[in-house]
């Protein structure tokens, strides 16, 4: 049988299970930079970046070169049982980049929910305490416990039953859909009024920038609200800079565009362009609160993935990716806007640095969603040779997240397809 897309989705129906969902049925061959290449030889511009991964795009030759280094060294021997210094070399550096004047310890892991359920139980060694503030549209992870910190039930919790207790919700700051930093900062106020004392509540997580929520971006005011609040009552803030962390924002972290500094920072996602790497950052005391052999995994922080790590803060610096990352942010969004002068459905283009998205609702109404469209475009967007990702509460929002070492050629050639996929649709 020959290798199709569509004879490989058929072993995959067969294989794998169907909650493991997939957005387009393409099988990627090969990839670089910001092209994608499937098994058929059709070639694909790539504004998805493996869902945030790959800030430093597909196999930058200076990750490439230190991962094979790290190989002929190296794999596996577990942290925990005997250490190796690239773990160590990229905690220092790490302690050293993420916000806070103040003493700082790391710890890595290998996947977003673990950094964040982590960060949960350092938080609740730390203060004694176990709830936890959480926000309307966030979105946190897929293990059972990050589960109940997401502000989403279908698909990621559909048909669970009820999740672990003692997670809160408060209300995410939207101005286009009403809610100001005053409300949503009294949401907080009424969960202790309504649910829960201060002195129960280990830890308010949130994050600076809403990912799969849809690209919400957290006002500086609201952000130094949630501080005092927390600081007034003896609460850790945790940010969750999963999808925000490594260069997205324009800063390193988001967080250092907030005007405070959390407790706790969790990270993944792009921090190794491409290997799986996590973990958290945070306070020297707090970090400290759970005793040996209460944190790690057989696998967390492998050799491989800290070489990988090392060379992307390395990429960071030589091809100055932060400011690139706030110049993309400025063209995106300058195409984005030039599309919604033509079509109403488009009724916000938002963003921080390049983590920019664009809400579309029927007719321009902010409270009808246009769901349908949203993915009609996606798969237009598709055909023509471009992937996209769409996200939000009602999946009415189109996210970009293109390397940020993509050629400007192909940055104007998908915002062309983009046009083009507005114009025939609307």
């Amino acid at each position: 049988m020959s290798r199709t897309n569509e004879s490989l989705m058929q072993r995959r129906i067969a294989a794998v299970p169907r909650g493991v969902g997939q957005i387009h049925p393409i099988f990627a061959e090969h990839a670089r930079n910001c092209s994608v290449v499937d098994v058929e030889g059709r070639e694909y511009i790539d504004f998805a970046g493996g869902i945030a991964v790959l800030n430093t795009g597909h196999l930058h030759p200076k990750v490439v070169e230190a991962v094979q280094r790290q190989l002929h060294k190296l794999s596996h021997t577990c942290f925990q049982v005997l250490a190796y210094e690239p773990y160590v070399e990229l905690c220092e550096k790490l302690n050293a980049r993420v916000p806070g004047d103040f003493a700082k310890k790391t710890l890595l892991v290998s996947t977003g929910s673990e950094a964040v359920e982590n960060a949960v139980k350092i938080a609740r060694a730390a203060t004694g305490r176990t709830g936890v503030i959480a926000f309307t549209s966030a979105y946190h992870g897929r293990t059972l416990m990050t589960l109940a910190l997401t502000g989403k039930k279908v698909p990621y919790a559909a048909g669970m039953g009820l999740l672990p207790g003692g997670v809160f919700r408060a209300r995410y700051p939207s101005a286009l859909h009403g809610i100001d930093v005053a409300e949503a900062l009294a949401s907080v106020e009424r969960v202790f009024k309504n649910d829960a004392e201060p002195r129960d509540i280990a830890a308010i997580l949130v994050e600076p920038v809403q990912g799969e929520g849809g690209f919400n971006v957290a006002p500086p005011e609201f952000m130094r609200g949630l501080r005092a609040i927390c600081d007034r009552h003896g609460i850790l803030l945790i940010a969750d800079e999963v999808q925000t962390g490594a260069g997205r924002t324009g800063t390193f972290f988001a967080m250092e565009q907030m005007g405070v500094a959390a407790d706790l920072t969790a990270f993944a996602k792009s921090i190794a362009g491409g290997f799986p790497l996590a973990g958290v950052c945070g306070r020297a005391e707090p970090m400290d609160a759970i005793a040996p052999g209460g944190l790690g995994g057989t696998y967390a922080g492998s050799p491989l993935a800290c070489a990988a790590a090392l060379a992307v803060l390395e990429v960071f610096e030589e091809e100055r990716l932060l400011e690139r990352a706030r110049d993309i942010g400025a063209r995106l969004s300058e195409g984005l806007r030039a599309i919604q002068g033509r079509h109403p459905s488009i009724v916000e283009v938002r963003g921080l640095g390049a983590m920019v998205a664009m809400e579309l609702c029927e007719g321009g109404d902010p409270h009808k969603p246009a769901t349908a469209l949203t993915g009609q475009l996606v798969v237009r967007a598709r055909d023509k040779g471009l992937i996209l990702l769409s996200c939000g509460a009602y999946g009415n929002v189109l996210r970009f997240l293109m390397p940020l070492t993509v050629p400007d050629e192909l940055l104007e050639r998908g915002l062309a397809v983009l046009a083009e996929c507005f114009d025939e649709l609307a």
